[in-house]
């Protein structure tokens, strides 16, 4: 994946021996790169008034392969510069709203998707084995990857006995909750753009404890792998208010699978005492549904047609 500040460095090392037309388009798209990004090379062409043959000279040029490289590049700009208002005007300006739905699946699936193929496998392997040997597992994430990070630590409590949810508003209270980690310990950290500070120095002040860190984010450009040896890459590309969290889920949902299966035993043992503590204690009994049978449906639907 290229880095966030790539294709501008690119832009400014080539400027001086680009000729008149790629000049305009550089200045363009350094002015506009909001709107650049979805045009097609003929549509820049068009608006720049070059052909579309030099805009594509112009991305070759710049050390791309061709124009959708280039534009790959162009939407990695887009998605780290712009605030949250300007993603949600881009991205609402250019869906219709029956096609909302069917976008926002789509390109879900083409995260996964993606995701599937880069994700490096050795990384993944190592992770799994850094968390079945540490003594104490921290796990953090902020804003909207505390969900993430919340599903992830409650079914690591099923297996693993020091697990440790970091909750913090503040990062005073961050190192007062990690003020015993060391060597034997990992510290799981997940951020996506816009990157968390507060758990960049969570992972900062573990490193500088020894401790093991495993990182889940979305490029390996990412600031949160400055400290991290053991990187997992999830696509979250999704240029509006909402950052696509399908792909970092389902690489959790694989790494809760992966060590579940090295911690049979003690999984089930956890369920087994579970199910005798729900059932002592009635946990369930009157706040969990069960779902109707077809009998119960077809009784229902009578009582509904006669009223």
């Amino acid at each position: 994946m290229v880095g966030t500040n790539d294709l501008s460095n690119r832009i400014n090392k080539k400027y001086k021996t680009m000729s008149k037309g790629q000049k305009l388009l550089a200045a363009y798209i350094t002015d506009n790169y909001d709107k650049a990004v979805f045009l097609t090379a003929a549509k820049l062409g068009t608006v720049v008034g070059v052909s579309e043959s030099t805009v594509v000279r112009f991305a070759v040029n710049l050390g791309y392969k061709g124009y959708p490289q280039f534009q790959k590049a162009l939407e990695e700009l887009v998605r780290h510069k712009l605030n949250s208002i300007q993603r949600m005007e881009v991205t609402y300006g250019r869906i219709s709203q029956s096609k909302i739905l069917e976008t926002v699946l789509q390109s879900d699936a083409e995260n996964l998707k993606g995701t599937l193929e880069q994700i490096d496998q050795n990384a993944f392997e190592l992770a799994v084995d850094t968390i079945l040997n540490a003594e104490n597992i921290y796990v953090i994430g902020i804003r909207s990857c505390a969900s993430l990070a919340s599903f992830l630590a409650f079914y690591l409590n099923l297996m693993f006995d020091r697990v440790h949810l970091l909750h913090t508003s503040s990062s005073s209270e961050l190192f007062e909750q990690m003020v015993r980690i060391g060597s034997d310990d990992v510290i799981i950290g997940i951020s996506f753009p816009r990157y968390s500070m507060r758990t960049l120095k969570a992972i900062e002040f573990a490193n500088n404890r020894n401790a093991k860190i495993i990182t889940l984010t979305d490029s390996v450009h990412s600031p949160m792998n400055l400290y991290s040896s053991c990187n997992l890459i999830a696509k979250s590309d999704m240029a509006s208010i909402v950052d696509s969290l399908a792909a970092p889920l389902s690489v959790i949902n694989a790494l809760i699978v992966a060590l579940s299966m090295k911690k049979q035993t003690e999984v089930v043992k956890t369920l087994e005492m579970l199910e005798q503590i729900w059932d002592e204690y009635q946990v369930y009994d009157n706040d969990e549904m069960d779902h109707l049978d077809d009998a119960m449906k077809i009784r229902y639907a009578r009582i509904g047609d006669e009223s």
